[in-house]
């Protein structure tokens, strides 16, 4: 088994500890492709053949390629940089008498006794003065600094019977002893490399310091933080640099926020997508009605991991339509549409898949069983082309620490390089053509 594109997941999700760490890590690699950033405060100046990608507050990336005729449409792609964690407060640190912890506060919907009695870290980014200016650094305090500690069996007795945590007592990570009182931002100031009193402000949450790695009799699994949904952004990343050139715009999307509905101005229900696509249909020449007729030929692949059925608990998936690790990309549906697959969008993607020999998978959630919502609904609001949720499988998603299929990421990669390079648009009479 090839586990080379699997490790490479790891080493990005490795230097990826938050959200503004994995645009950065992308915009390098862009950068690396010849990609050329561009700014919203600024003129753009768009040319033929040409690669491009913008960031919006540091934590949400869109990149695109100009082909070298007339576009027939955008080929888009979204998955999100954000994971569930704890954001560190702005008033951090709660010293007593022989104890110095952190004042934190739950960021998405995570699995909270995951975090208990393993190392962690804080990572993100601070705003500093620097010569006259307001800098933006992003910091990674790369040392096991925290624990967020257990309460002994023996003093609870109950533990194994569930436990109902409090966010302001029972998961506040000890940073030190006494002697720790007041040298948190010290730490921060030097991983910033600045001057402690340069910092104005900052955006920190906690980071797992456990590891990726690859398990299993045959080493079939990732065990890994932040695979939802650092697995897809890694995957739709690898299929977008990697496919040749076609009729269509293609486009690369990674927001931020979607733990938390995605109502911030860089999440996938601000306006940051359709603002970047008018401006790229302005630079080009066309009237409204043309960037709307872009719009029409478009298609929209919202990736963001499925719940794989759990070995000791089939009874939560829907036992016809559950997928499994290792076993190809899974394609979303929900009648409530928190999932945006329907019969048009589905076939297209199924077809996609199958020109490039990709196995496609079903996930739909048990009906008694609320499950939760993507990108793709989101996003359809502001820019409304026919669009396919779909994800990788997995098992304990909004874990500190994930479990996935090593063969899957070849999978969702093949498949994306497939969907970008297969010049997917509109015929004469409305339907799509591959």
């Amino acid at each position: 088994m090839d586990l080379s594109l699997a490790q490479a997941l790891l080493d990005f999700i490795g230097k990826s500890p938050s959200p503004f760490h994995v645009v950065e890590n992308l915009a390098q690699r862009l950068q690396e492709e010849g990609y050329t950033e561009l700014f919203e405060h600024q003129p753009w100046n768009l040319e033929m053949g040409g690669c491009y990608y913008l960031r919006r507050n540091g934590s949400s990336l869109l990149s695109f390629r100009i082909p070298q005729t007339a576009p027939t449409g955008f080929l888009l792609s979204a998955a999100h940089s954000d994971s569930p964690s704890f954001k560190l407060k702005a008033s951090a640190e709660r010293a007593g008498t022989h104890y110095v912890q952190l004042e934190t506060e739950g960021y998405g919907g995570m699995l909270m006794a995951s975090w208990f009695d393993r190392p962690l870290t804080l990572a993100g980014r601070v705003l500093i003065r620097e010569n006259g200016a307001i800098r933006e650094k992003l910091v990674y305090l790369d040392r096991d600094l925290l624990v967020i500690p257990n309460v002994a069996i023996h003093m609870n007795r109950e533990a194994n019977s569930g436990m109902n945590y409090r966010a302001n007592v029972d998961t506040l990570p000890l940073y030190g002893g006494p002697e720790a009182k007041g040298t948190l931002m010290g730490l921060v100031a030097e991983a910033a490399g600045c001057p402690e009193s340069d910092i104005l402000s900052c955006d920190l949450t906690l980071a797992c310091r456990q590891k990726g790695a690859i398990v299993g009799a045959q080493q079939e699994y990732l065990l890994s933080p932040k695979l939802d949904d650092l697995e897809c952004v890694f995957g739709c990343a690898q299929g977008f640099l990697a496919a040749s050139d076609s009729s269509a715009i293609p486009v690369l999307c990674v927001f931020d926020n979607e733990e938390v509905g995605s109502g911030s101005r860089q999440g996938a229900g601000s306006s940051f997508l359709r603002d970047c696509l008018r401006r790229i249909s302005l630079s080009l020449g066309m009237t409204e009605e043309q960037h709307q007729m872009l719009l029409a030929g478009s298609f929209l692949v919202s990736a963001d991991n499925a719940h794989a059925q759990h070995p000791n608990h089939p009874e939560y998936a829907d036992a016809a339509n559950c997928p499994y690790m290792n076993e190809g990309v899974v394609v979303k549906f929900a009648a409530s549409l928190s999932y945006t697959t329907d019969a048009l969008s589905a076939a297209v993607f199924k077809a996609v898949c199958e020109r490039s020999g990709v196995p496609v998978q079903v996930f739909a959630n048990r009906s008694d069983l609320r499950g939760g919502s993507t990108l793709g609904h989101i996003a359809d609001a502001f820019v409304p082309v026919p669009t396919v949720d779909i994800g990788l499988a997995q098992l304990a998603m909004h874990s500190a620490v994930e479990t996935a299929g090593t063969k899957d990421i070849a999978y969702l990669a093949k498949a994306m390089e497939a969907f970008y390079a297969s010049g997917l648009h509109r015929g004469e009479d409305g339907s799509f053509v591959l």
